[in-house]
């Protein structure tokens, strides 16, 4: 026998779905590294002018790269030092860590003097060459005074090798020699007042971001810390690093996503059985809807490559607008009774399923429209679920539902939405709205603003707390603000840095940026020349009581050649801070306590020089896309009236239109009386608020008509879908991140005031008659 064309859609969207699980199952499991996106910085837009700024951001925050940075305290120096050894052969036993640095490696110290004998004439500190210049410098003088300096124990070039101590001096300026770590009994070691600091550095075989990566990694150090903490009373280990950050913005997503995925599930089963009295309505909804998550989540990574953390939590909150759809259709059922037909049923809810996906979609794609990584991930998460759900209700559920339901909607639920309906509907629900809208103003009136970048990121305090603490006694550990210097090639970048330099050494500001480590060409000319006017050195060098082959060995290897990047880059003591250098740009990180407005001071009027201060661009971004997003909503707001007046005609519209638009008005006031500054999550929050709100007055206005013998049923499904909704998108006021929870509390308010306020899209009596 053919089959029915309702079986062999059903069958083809069976077969689709089964292919699209299985994609999803091989994206998610099947390549060995999950798509889960934990970094931080990829959810956050661009914020700098250029290209070579927003690099200059990335490079900076990712200068530890793919390691832990741990320091090992203890007020005992001994015991700080044999705890950070046990730790570190600890974590070296891991395969985890392609590297561990506990104790240092020997090797040669001369490695961080030779490279540079040929440079010598041209490295040259500031001092060093205004001192040389200076009137009446007396080339013999100086070097009777360096032979007869006492010698220390620092390393350094040989006193043939530089009689002046210039290279000496230069030097000593390098970073490793300005470093508050210092090597004691093989360890790099800092003290303070309460005691010695060791350092220990993990490098990860893997990347910080990858999640067996980061569970398998912590998990060792856990164990090794809970070991040397037991062995020796008093240490402390303090952490930082890309994995802790990505770690706990994965801990917080996953909490968040079982809160909100666990939480809703169970009420929305539980309210689904007390409403249909049936497993099999709860079963065929929750079907839908996971069709539509794994679709959503497929098409997520399908688009972007990855799963952002605040998309994984918003997707658990999708489930309470998915199940919409097959709820009206579970509705559509229970309330045709014995003379229930699946596809007269799809039918029936086609117009007001596509009518409400229409305007969802809307509110859905302006969020798409922003350029926002994170933002974007959760439209196109929100659309593909969307959509998979609706299509799945017009061609898999009459497969599933062919015979009426055993029993019509729950008689309570239906008695309660009915009085609800008869109160809220009406010119006295007109009434009252127009009382509460001047109620509402006040709460307008106290609403501020906030676009704090922490809305966003807000990672532990404890984490923060100890990375502020090693960045301040071992000076690892990127900020957020520093210096960019740009410049048409790498010549001109460091002639703009050393003007910058130079001022932040006249202010005594420190610093670690790239013309401590390499002169321009120009100043380079400068030290050479500066040498060069002391006249014959082999005579002075002799006079002042040199050996002559010392002496003709300095004479000959003058002038020396000049230090290049090439030769730069090449010093494996300068790989650590080959961050700070880029192909038009350098980076100049200030060091100690020094706030933005002396550094836009210390910056002021010099060519190629910016203060880069990510987190305050990322919160002036916020502040114009909170600006923005008010005109979108407005013009959601056109654009769905519009649809609602071809529907509906011009007076239809309006009355469908009320119920978000008054949630919107009340939802916007009740956030001024909470004392909640608006920001942009709440407006993109209310974006949503228009789309669902939407639905719940487009269901009524379209299932009236059709449940006009059961008064009450249309307006009990909007309630279950309203109530469906708030169990899932009102849970995200529970999450850890703030933005997920000033979307949570917008939806909820939102949705909960725009689901009553429903029954004013009611149709009149004379309308369902017609």
């Amino acid at each position: 026998m053919k089959p029915s064309p309702t079986t062999l859609r059903a069958a083809v969207f069976a077969a689709v779905s089964l292919l699209v699980c299985a994609l999803g199952a091989w994206l998610l499991f099947g390549r060995g590294t999950s798509p889960l996106q934990t970094d931080l910085l990829a959810m956050l837009p661009a914020t700098e002018r250029n290209a070579v700024a927003e690099d200059a951001v990335e490079r900076l925050a990712r200068a530890s790269g793919d390691r832990m940075i741990l320091l090992v305290a203890n007020k005992d120096d001994g015991a700080a030092k044999d705890a950070a050894r046990e730790l570190g052969a600890a974590l070296g036993k891991d395969k985890v860590f392609a590297h561990v640095l506990a104790e240092l490696p020997p090797f040669d110290l001369d490695q961080l003097v030779t490279p540079f004998l040929p440079y010598r004439f041209h490295l040259l500190t500031n001092d060093d060459r205004l001192a040389l210049q200076a009137p009446g410098f007396s080339a013999s003088d100086a070097l009777k005074r360096r032979l007869n300096e006492p010698f220390g124990a620092t390393v350094g070039p040989k006193l043939g090798d530089d009689p002046f101590g210039v290279l000496q001096h230069w030097l000593d300026g390098q970073p490793w020699n300005r470093a508050t770590l210092v090597p004691e009994d093989d360890m790099l070691t800092a003290h303070r007042d309460d005691g010695s600091y060791v350092l220990v550095v993990a490098t990860l075989q893997g990347s910080s971001y990858d999640d067996g990566v980061q569970r398998r990694a912590i998990s060792t150090l856990d164990a090794a810390e809970r070991e040397v903490l037991a062995a020796y009373p008093g240490t402390r280990v303090l952490r930082t690093g890309a994995i802790f950050y990505a770690a706990a913005a994965r801990a917080g997503a996953e909490r968040d996503t079982h809160v909100v995925g666990i939480a809703s599930t169970v009420g929305i089963a539980i309210l689904l059985l007390f409403v249909f009295r049936s497993m099999r309505p709860l079963l065929i909804a929750f079907l839908s809807t996971a069709l539509g998550v794994v679709g959503a989540t497929v098409a997520t990574i399908l688009v972007f490559g990855q799963l952002h953390l605040l998309t994984l939590v918003f997707g658990a909150a999708l489930l309470g607008e998915a199940v919409d759809y097959s709820i009206q259709y579970l509705c559509a059922r229970a309330n045709a009774g014995p003379a229930w037909e699946p596809m007269r049923g799809v039918r029936q809810v086609r117009p007001a399923l596509l009518l409400a996906l229409a305007t969802s979609l809307l509110g859905y794609a302006l969020l798409a429209l922003v350029p926002f990584p994170a933002l974007r991930q959760m439209a196109v998460f929100a659309i593909a679920g969307m959509a998979v759900a609706c299509v799945s209700v017009f061609w898999l559920l009459p497969a599933l539902l062919r015979g009426p339901a055993h029993a019509p909607l729950a008689k309570p639920f239906v008695l309660v939405a009915l009085a609800w309906q008869r109160v809220a509907s009406g010119r006295r629900a007109l009434v009252v709205i127009g009382v509460l809208v001047l109620a509402a103003i006040p709460g307008w009136l106290k609403l501020g603003h906030d676009d704090d970048i922490h809305l966003l990121i807000s990672p532990p305090a404890s984490l923060e707390a100890q990375t502020n603490a090693i960045r301040d006694i071992a000076g690892f550990g990127g900020g957020s603000q520093f210096w960019l210097v740009e410049g048409a090639d790498a010549e001109a970048v460091l002639q703009h840095e050393e003007a910058l330099t130079d001022r932040l050494q006249h202010d005594h500001v420190a610093w670690t940026g790239m013309t401590a480590m390499l002169p321009s060409q120009k100043r380079q000319a400068e030290n050479l020349a500066a040498m060069k006017a002391l006249g014959p050195l082999r005579d002075d060098m002799v006079a002042a009581g040199f050996k002559p082959a010392t002496a003709d060995a300095y004479a000959t290897a003058f002038p020396g050649k000049p230090f290049t990047l090439a030769d730069w880059k090449a010093v494996p003591a300068y790989m650590p801070f080959q961050y700070l250098w880029m192909d038009k740009g350098s980076i100049v990180v200030p060091q100690g306590d020094v706030d933005v407005a002396r550094m836009r001071a210390l910056a002021a009027g010099l060519p190629g020089v910016s203060v880069i201060d990510k987190p305050a661009s990322i919160s002036t971004l916020f502040g114009e896309y909170r600006g923005f997003a008010s005109l979108w909503l407005g013009a959601a707001m056109v654009l769905v009236g519009l649809a609602f007046a071809w529907r509906y005609g011009l007076r239809g519209a309006l009355r469908v239109l009320m119920p978000p638009l008054a949630g919107i008005v009340f939802c916007v006031a009740a956030l001024g009386y909470l004392g909640q500054p608006l920001t942009l999550f709440h407006l993109m929050a209310l974006m949503l608020v228009l789309g669902v709100g939407a639905n719940y007055a487009v269901f009524l206005r379209e299932g009236e008509p059709h449940s006009a013998h059961t008064p009450g049923a249309a307006y009990a499904g909007v309630l279950l879908s309203a109530v469906t909704a708030l169990l899932s998108f009102g849970l995200l006021a529970l999450s850890s991140m703030p933005a997920l929870q000033h979307f949570g509390l917008t939806l909820l308010l939102g949705i909960g005031f725009t689901a009553l306020l429903a029954p004013v899209s009611a149709p009149a009596p004379r309308e369902i008659a017609r």
